[in-house]
């Protein structure tokens, strides 16, 4: 074998031995990279999936009329964020409006009127633009069995019936008497109360024969009172609209509650409740 044969051979050995090397090593890092990639993925994916843990007390002050779809809203809230508690405070909308504005502690705000809420917005007290949810539309209440053949609302001026309101300062009592002027009627009622369950709570107690209320409320008293719709009503809807307080203390926890109220999930309790569509 010649000197040249030798050396070329040695050459091609030793290049075949880098070739290889750097075979291995890619393949090396190729089987790191892979594994990087395998062990980052589920982190990666947890971090995009998982949403923040909900947590602490929220507290909401809502129209009277919200009561009970607000209440079974607040018990599913409860359920599907364990460690959350969801407080209201039920009232007049003008009631409820005066006191945030003086400072009492609440994270959101749901009212019967924009009127009512512009009370709080126009104190900047609501964080953001207050957007409606759903919108209530006035009914006769009537004792069961109706027994004064009560069928508009004209029947309700008749002399010697006892029929009341809610004060003309809540968004009951407001629709009411634009539903009045809309059929040119004049009532005077035995009494004016301070929000749609105490007016109704008259007539469920046998104290007064009617009391104009929401639909809604109607529908929750069941058979202890009779509905009787009338067409001035279709010019008395309220809208209902929902804020964020500025001063919340827990604000991701209440954001998750109006997000709740403003989903199909929250549509479903509020229309079944009686409640119109936005």
């Amino acid at each position: 074998m010649t000197r040249s044969v030798r050396r070329t051979r040695r050459t091609l050995q030793v290049a075949g031995a880098g070739v290889a090397a750097l075979l291995a090593l890619s393949a090396c890092s190729s089987s790191d990279d892979s594994s990087d990639s395998s062990g980052s993925s589920p982190k990666s994916d947890s971090s995009s999936s998982a949403s923040p843990k909900l947590s602490g007390d929220v507290t909401v002050f809502a129209a009277a009329s919200l009561k009970e779809s607000f209440t079974a809203l607040g018990k599913e809230f409860e359920k599907t964020h364990p460690g959350t508690k969801v407080s209201f405070n039920f009232g007049g909308s003008d009631t409820l409006a005066a006191s945030i504005t003086s400072g009492a502690p609440a994270d959101v705000f749901a009212a019967a009127s924009p009127k009512t809420m512009k009370i709080v917005t126009d104190k900047g007290d609501a964080a953001g633009t207050p957007a409606t949810f759903v919108r209530n539309q006035l009914e006769i209440a009537t004792l069961p069995g109706n027994p004064d053949k009560v069928s508009s609302l004209k029947d309700l001026t008749k002399s010697g019936l006892k029929v009341v309101l809610c004060d003309k300062t809540v968004p009951c009592g407001a629709a009411a008497q634009k539903a009045l002027d809309a059929g040119k009627l004049k009532l005077t009622p035995v009494s004016y109360e301070e929000d749609v369950k105490s007016a109704l709570n008259k007539v469920v107690l046998k104290e007064a024969d009617a009391a104009v209320v929401y639909k809604t409320d109607v529908k929750a008293a069941g058979d202890k009172v009779q509905g009787v719709e009338f067409p001035e009503s279709a010019q008395a809807i309220n809208d209902y609209p929902i804020t964020l307080l500025k001063d919340s203390k827990n604000a991701e926890t209440a954001k998750a509650f109006i997000t709740l109220v403003q989903s199909a999930q929250g549509r479903q309790v509020l229309t079944g409740a009686g409640f119109l569509k936005p």
